[in-house]
């Protein structure tokens, strides 16, 4: 028997990183690009600074995407959990990307919480933690999410590929909506994503096929895909009923001209 979707209240198309490639991502700066060009729903990651403040950063260290190393100096730890947030705050998370950003910081939670709800915008919070702050990760995102949106209309979606921060979150706030982000199919994913009672599974775009997508919306979820750039790909996705498609390319799609999910 399948299970019943409840009401979805976010938009189809989500702006990767706050504004794909034409913005340093994951900063203001890129969330501020993505809405220029329409966007109302924006991905970005979050993990903790040593002394556990949420901010946005994708990858373990901060090399590709700030001037740590010119900054911190080259003796110092490149991980971006191992200082506090006085000092990540004060790095350059702009230059990398071209001069119009020079200067531009890296973004705590708090700061893009304030930009979001103060413009009516959705967003999707994919818990990335630092290894071996799985756990810790997990709790504390949502324990700031559910204090930060706690009078919004549309709280954000919490996501994660990993399992530990997903259970965390689902014990701390369990009232969040959560999802389970997938790159394969491995055994047992629509089951875990069950266990951890997501709402909605994001799958690497290829994995989303008739049958997949059939499977998991008679099990009640959502499905979301990343990371979708190219129109072809982009229909494909919608034709098979898709309520999220998260993208780079935000100068090709206009969100203003897609049909909504159900």
């Amino acid at each position: 028997m399948p299970h019943p979707v409840k009401p979805w209240p976010y938009p189809r198309w989500i702006a990767h990183r706050g504004a794909g490639q034409l913005a340093p991502e994951n900063t203001l700066a890129a969330f501020r690009v993505g809405a220029s060009h329409g966007y109302r729903m924006f991905e970005c990651d979050v993990k903790l600074s040593l002394d556990g403040v949420p901010f946005l950063l994708h990858d373990d260290t901060l090399v590709r995407t700030s001037n740590a190393h010119e900054q911190l100096g080259a003796g110092l730890s490149a991980v971006g959990g191992d200082h506090p947030w006085a000092t990540l705050s004060q790095l350059d998370a702009g230059s990398w990307h071209s001069r119009a950003f020079a200067g531009e910081p890296l973004a705590s939670l708090g700061a893009i919480a304030h930009f979001c709800l103060a413009n009516a915008y959705c967003l999707n919070l994919e818990i990335k933690p630092t290894p071996g702050l799985e756990r810790q990760t997990g709790a504390v995102v949502a324990e700031h999410a559910a204090r930060l949106w706690a009078d919004a209309a549309v709280p954000p979606l919490l996501s994660s590929f990993d399992v530990q921060s997903l259970q965390a979150a689902q014990g701390a706030q369990p009232q969040l909506p959560r999802a389970l982000l997938l790159d394969s199919l491995w055994s047992g994913w629509l089951e875990t994503a069950r266990s951890l009672d997501c709402v909605a599974i994001v799958c690497e775009q290829l994995l989303w096929d008739a049958a997949s997508s059939s499977q998991a919306r008679s099990a009640g979820f959502r499905l979301l895909s990343y990371t979708v750039n190219e129109p072809t790909q982009a229909q494909r996705l919608i034709d098979l009923g898709l309520d999220g498609l998260i993208t780079d390319r935000i100068d090709c799609f206009a969100p203003a001209r897609q049909p909504p999910a159900n």
